[in-house]
Protein backbone atom coordinates (compact mmCIF):
# COMPACT_ATOMS: atom_id res chain seq x y z
CA UNK A 1 0.00 0.00 0.00
CA UNK A 2 1.68 3.25 -0.62
CA UNK A 3 1.53 5.49 2.20
CA UNK A 4 0.54 8.54 -0.02
CA UNK A 5 -2.23 8.54 -2.58
CA UNK A 6 -2.70 10.71 -5.62
CA UNK A 7 -6.07 11.77 -6.78
CA UNK A 8 -6.53 14.26 -9.51
CA UNK A 9 -10.48 15.65 -10.78
CA UNK A 10 -10.41 16.53 -14.91
CA UNK A 11 -13.20 19.00 -14.26
CA UNK A 12 -12.22 21.15 -11.13
CA UNK A 13 -8.66 20.18 -12.02
CA UNK A 14 -8.05 19.85 -7.98
CA UNK A 15 -5.85 16.99 -6.94
CA UNK A 16 -5.82 15.76 -3.60
CA UNK A 17 -2.73 14.28 -1.70
CA UNK A 18 -3.78 12.11 0.91
CA UNK A 19 -1.41 10.84 3.57
CA UNK A 20 -1.85 6.84 3.70
CA UNK A 21 -0.78 5.27 6.80
CA UNK A 22 -4.14 4.89 8.99
CA UNK A 23 -2.96 2.31 11.22
CA UNK A 24 0.01 4.76 12.01
CA UNK A 25 -2.59 7.87 12.67
CA UNK A 26 -0.59 9.04 9.07
CA UNK A 27 2.98 9.09 11.00
CA UNK A 28 5.47 9.78 8.98
CA UNK A 29 8.28 6.80 7.61
CA UNK A 30 10.64 6.74 5.45
CA UNK A 31 8.65 5.82 2.53
CA UNK A 32 6.17 8.47 3.34
CA UNK A 33 9.25 11.35 3.26
CA UNK A 34 9.82 9.89 -0.53
CA UNK A 35 6.55 9.73 -1.38
CA UNK A 36 5.71 13.09 -0.84
CA UNK A 37 9.04 14.78 -2.31
CA UNK A 38 7.77 12.59 -5.00
CA UNK A 39 4.26 14.06 -5.68
CA UNK A 40 4.71 17.28 -4.75
CA UNK A 41 7.21 17.37 -7.77
CA UNK A 42 5.03 15.36 -10.08
CA UNK A 43 2.47 18.15 -9.48
CA UNK A 44 4.51 20.90 -10.27
CA UNK A 45 4.60 19.29 -13.82
CA UNK A 46 1.44 18.33 -14.28
CA UNK A 47 -0.46 21.29 -15.92
CA UNK A 48 -3.74 19.83 -15.55
CA UNK A 49 -3.98 20.74 -11.69
CA UNK A 50 -4.50 24.28 -10.43
CA UNK A 51 -4.95 23.77 -6.75
CA UNK A 52 -4.17 20.85 -4.25
CA UNK A 53 -5.72 19.20 -1.28
CA UNK A 54 -3.99 17.84 1.64
CA UNK A 55 -5.85 15.67 3.89
CA UNK A 56 -5.01 12.13 5.94
CA UNK A 57 -6.75 8.25 5.63
CA UNK A 58 -8.63 7.48 8.32
CA UNK A 59 -10.78 9.16 10.93
CA UNK A 60 -8.10 9.30 13.85
CA UNK A 61 -5.37 11.44 12.36
CA UNK A 62 -4.59 13.68 10.11
CA UNK A 63 -1.21 13.21 10.72
CA UNK A 64 0.69 12.62 14.55
CA UNK A 65 4.03 13.70 13.22
CA UNK A 66 7.05 10.93 12.69
CA UNK A 67 6.78 7.42 13.35
CA UNK A 68 8.66 6.79 16.58
CA UNK A 69 9.90 3.26 14.54
CA UNK A 70 11.31 5.47 12.42
CA UNK A 71 14.84 5.90 13.50
CA UNK A 72 16.81 9.04 12.18
CA UNK A 73 20.76 8.10 12.14
CA UNK A 74 22.27 11.45 13.14
CA UNK A 75 26.07 12.53 12.91
CA UNK A 76 27.15 13.56 15.95
CA UNK A 77 27.98 17.36 15.57
CA UNK A 78 25.19 20.12 16.11
CA UNK A 79 26.37 21.62 12.64
CA UNK A 80 25.05 18.21 10.91
CA UNK A 81 21.50 17.42 12.01
CA UNK A 82 19.25 15.42 9.97
CA UNK A 83 15.52 16.17 9.80
CA UNK A 84 13.98 14.29 7.21
CA UNK A 85 10.61 16.63 7.77
CA UNK A 86 11.78 19.48 6.19
CA UNK A 87 11.23 17.97 2.95
CA UNK A 88 7.98 16.26 3.11
CA UNK A 89 6.37 19.98 1.87
CA UNK A 90 5.22 21.27 -0.65
CA UNK A 91 6.96 24.63 -0.81
CA UNK A 92 10.38 22.45 0.41
CA UNK A 93 9.32 20.75 -2.78
CA UNK A 94 9.36 24.09 -5.10
CA UNK A 95 5.34 23.54 -5.63
CA UNK A 96 3.47 27.06 -5.62
CA UNK A 97 0.37 26.10 -6.37
CA UNK A 98 -2.41 27.08 -3.54
CA UNK A 99 -2.58 23.88 -1.34
CA UNK A 100 -5.72 23.71 1.58
CA UNK A 101 -5.63 20.92 4.56
CA UNK A 102 -8.33 19.43 5.59
CA UNK A 103 -7.69 18.14 8.97
CA UNK A 104 -9.96 15.34 10.68
CA UNK A 105 -8.83 13.88 14.23
CA UNK A 106 -5.22 14.56 15.59
CA UNK A 107 -3.02 16.55 14.03
CA UNK A 108 0.27 17.14 16.17
CA UNK A 109 3.99 17.37 16.55
CA UNK A 110 5.55 16.96 12.71
CA UNK A 111 1.79 17.69 11.33
CA UNK A 112 2.84 21.13 11.53
CA UNK A 113 5.04 21.01 9.15
CA UNK A 114 2.53 20.22 6.76
CA UNK A 115 0.11 22.92 8.02
CA UNK A 116 2.69 25.47 8.12
CA UNK A 117 3.50 25.16 4.33
CA UNK A 118 -0.12 25.42 3.49
CA UNK A 119 -2.23 28.07 2.62
CA UNK A 120 -5.08 27.51 4.85
CA UNK A 121 -6.82 24.94 6.89
CA UNK A 122 -10.12 24.14 6.71
CA UNK A 123 -10.85 20.87 9.82
CA UNK A 124 -14.21 19.45 10.93
CA UNK A 125 -15.40 19.55 14.76
CA UNK A 126 -13.25 16.44 15.78
CA UNK A 127 -9.77 18.09 15.21
CA UNK A 128 -7.67 18.35 17.82
CA UNK A 129 -3.93 20.14 17.75
CA UNK A 130 -0.89 20.17 20.12
CA UNK A 131 2.74 19.32 20.12
CA UNK A 132 3.96 16.54 22.37
CA UNK A 133 7.55 17.47 22.23
CA UNK A 134 8.48 18.83 25.43
CA UNK A 135 6.84 16.26 27.30
CA UNK A 136 9.22 14.03 26.10
CA UNK A 137 12.33 15.93 25.89
CA UNK A 138 12.22 17.69 22.82
CA UNK A 139 12.71 21.18 21.86
CA UNK A 140 9.80 22.43 19.25
CA UNK A 141 12.22 24.18 16.89
CA UNK A 142 10.82 23.39 13.58
CA UNK A 143 7.24 23.33 14.72
CA UNK A 144 7.01 26.28 16.58
CA UNK A 145 8.85 28.32 14.14
CA UNK A 146 5.96 27.59 11.50
CA UNK A 147 2.89 28.03 13.95
CA UNK A 148 4.51 31.18 15.11
CA UNK A 149 3.78 32.37 11.70
CA UNK A 150 0.05 31.01 11.92
CA UNK A 151 -1.20 31.65 15.86
CA UNK A 152 -1.06 34.20 18.30
CA UNK A 153 2.30 33.71 20.05
CA UNK A 154 0.62 33.35 23.21
CA UNK A 155 -1.20 30.47 21.93
CA UNK A 156 1.20 28.99 19.74
CA UNK A 157 3.46 29.26 22.83
CA UNK A 158 0.64 27.56 25.46
CA UNK A 159 0.48 24.64 22.91
CA UNK A 160 4.14 24.00 22.39
CA UNK A 161 5.28 24.51 26.28
CA UNK A 162 1.96 22.68 27.55
CA UNK A 163 2.52 19.59 25.68
CA UNK A 164 0.17 16.46 26.13
CA UNK A 165 -1.13 18.14 28.46
CA UNK A 166 -3.66 19.94 26.51
CA UNK A 167 -5.47 19.70 23.11
CA UNK A 168 -6.50 22.67 21.01
CA UNK A 169 -10.15 21.94 19.63
CA UNK A 170 -11.23 22.57 16.29
CA UNK A 171 -13.64 25.52 18.18
CA UNK A 172 -10.24 27.01 19.64
CA UNK A 173 -7.94 26.32 16.52
CA UNK A 174 -10.85 28.25 14.73
CA UNK A 175 -11.06 31.26 17.15
CA UNK A 176 -8.04 31.44 16.96
CA UNK A 177 -7.08 31.46 13.98
CA UNK A 178 -5.61 28.57 12.68
CA UNK A 179 -7.97 26.99 11.41
CA UNK A 180 -10.15 29.24 8.44
CA UNK A 181 -13.89 27.08 8.18
CA UNK A 182 -15.02 24.35 10.62
CA UNK A 183 -17.17 22.01 9.21
CA UNK A 184 -19.50 19.11 10.09
CA UNK A 185 -17.88 16.03 11.36
CA UNK A 186 -16.25 14.23 8.12
CA UNK A 187 -17.06 17.27 6.07
CA UNK A 188 -13.85 18.82 6.15
CA UNK A 189 -11.95 17.15 2.47
CA UNK A 190 -15.82 18.27 0.83
CA UNK A 191 -15.18 21.61 2.48
CA UNK A 192 -11.59 22.30 1.47
CA UNK A 193 -12.10 20.50 -2.00
CA UNK A 194 -14.82 23.49 -2.64
CA UNK A 195 -12.56 25.85 -1.78
CA UNK A 196 -10.00 24.74 -3.93
CA UNK A 197 -12.54 23.95 -6.75
CA UNK A 198 -12.63 27.74 -6.81
CA UNK A 199 -9.71 28.88 -6.51
CA UNK A 200 -8.75 26.42 -9.70
CA UNK A 201 -10.96 28.26 -11.49
CA UNK A 202 -9.05 31.59 -11.62
CA UNK A 203 -6.45 32.30 -13.94
CA UNK A 204 -2.66 30.88 -12.62
CA UNK A 205 -0.41 32.83 -12.94
CA UNK A 206 -2.31 35.47 -10.86
CA UNK A 207 -3.06 32.35 -8.34
CA UNK A 208 0.58 31.17 -7.99
CA UNK A 209 2.13 34.72 -7.89
CA UNK A 210 -0.18 35.53 -4.63
CA UNK A 211 1.54 32.27 -2.93
CA UNK A 212 4.34 33.31 -3.69
CA UNK A 213 4.14 37.18 -2.23
CA UNK A 214 2.29 35.19 0.86
CA UNK A 215 5.09 33.22 1.55
CA UNK A 216 7.53 36.15 0.62
CA UNK A 217 6.02 37.46 3.17
CA UNK A 218 6.97 35.71 6.10
CA UNK A 219 9.85 33.78 4.54
CA UNK A 220 12.66 35.92 6.03
CA UNK A 221 12.07 35.37 9.22
CA UNK A 222 11.25 31.85 9.11
CA UNK A 223 14.33 31.32 7.28
CA UNK A 224 16.19 32.75 10.29
CA UNK A 225 14.47 31.41 12.48
CA UNK A 226 15.52 27.65 11.00
CA UNK A 227 18.84 28.45 10.87
CA UNK A 228 19.43 28.73 14.45
CA UNK A 229 16.78 25.37 14.91
CA UNK A 230 19.51 21.98 14.58
CA UNK A 231 21.71 24.17 17.08
CA UNK A 232 18.43 24.57 19.42
CA UNK A 233 17.23 20.76 19.24
CA UNK A 234 21.55 19.68 19.60
CA UNK A 235 22.15 21.74 23.04
CA UNK A 236 18.20 20.59 24.12
CA UNK A 237 16.93 17.66 23.60
CA UNK A 238 17.41 14.58 25.62
CA UNK A 239 19.35 11.55 24.44
CA UNK A 240 17.21 9.01 22.14
CA UNK A 241 16.85 6.43 24.92
CA UNK A 242 16.13 9.11 27.70
CA UNK A 243 13.12 10.11 25.16
CA UNK A 244 12.68 6.57 24.70
CA UNK A 245 11.66 6.05 28.73
CA UNK A 246 9.25 9.04 28.32
CA UNK A 247 7.44 8.07 25.47
CA UNK A 248 6.78 4.53 27.09
CA UNK A 249 5.34 5.78 30.08
CA UNK A 250 2.28 5.91 31.39
CA UNK A 251 -0.77 7.09 29.25
CA UNK A 252 -1.15 10.66 30.10
CA UNK A 253 -3.95 12.50 30.68
CA UNK A 254 -5.17 15.84 28.93
CA UNK A 255 -7.68 18.45 28.68
CA UNK A 256 -9.31 19.85 25.53
CA UNK A 257 -9.86 23.96 25.77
Amino acid sequence: MNAVRLSVDKDTRVAVVTLNRPERLNAVDLDMVRELAGVWRELRFDDSVRAVVLTGAGERAFCTGIDRDFVVPQPSSPYMQDDPLLGIGPKANDLWKPVVAAVRGMACGGAFYLLGESEFVVADTTASFFDPHTTYGMVSAYESVLMAQRMPYGEVARMMLMGTAERISARRAHEIGLVSELAEPAGALEAAVRCAAVIAGYPTKGVQGTVRALWAAKDAARAQAFAQAPHLIALGNLPAERQAELFEGRPREYRVR
